[in-house]
């Protein structure tokens, strides 16, 4: 079995976010009411799909231990980064998932993609801890932060839109 790449598993679900790494997070309000419809796109992969991600992985939503391996990008340009689903929420007030890099991911790190209800209000949060993995990541420098930014932008983004068309 495939070790993951970093020893913090779980951080993005419990913090503090560790040291040494790049953080990100970002949060959006969605739509009221979106709450059940906003966290079955998110443990569906569906969220994913709908802005654009190719996502590689035999199960239909996520669970601890399942492997996904996301794309980026089109054709012959989509970066792919092999992960594991290391925690998952599925409560009446909150539902997601982290996952964890693999071997062959660009980055080391964990993500998280997390709905919760906060009295009336239904939030989308993106939280982020990684570090380049690969010389071409380093090389990159701060456009690969400002991608991870528009990258969880764009997801929320994303998850207004699906929660709108119901």
């Amino acid at each position: 079995m495939t070790e993951l790449t970093y020893p913090q598993v779980g951080a993005t679900r419990q913090g503090p976010l560790p040291a040494g790494y790049h953080h990100l997070r970002h949060r959006v309000r969605l739509p009221d009411g979106c709450f059940a419809s906003a966290a079955r796109a998110v443990l569906t992969w569906r969220l994913h799909r709908a802005a654009g991600v190719a996502m590689r992985t035999a199960a239909p939503r996520a669970d601890v231990g399942v492997r996904v391996t996301p794309g980026l990008g089109v054709g012959p340009l989509r970066l792919w980064g092999p992960t594991e689903v290391v925690w998952v929420a599925d409560e009446p007030d909150r539902a997601g998932f982290g996952y964890g890099t693999l071997p062959g991911h660009p980055e080391i790190g964990e993500e998280a993609f997390l709905v919760r209800r906060d009295g009336d209000a239904v939030l989308f949060e993106v939280v982020a801890f990684s570090r380049p993995a690969h010389w071409y990541v380093r090389a990159a420098g701060p456009a690969t932060r400002a991608f991870q930014r528009a990258y969880a932008w764009w997801l929320g983004r994303t998850l207004r839109r699906l929660c709108a068309a119901g």
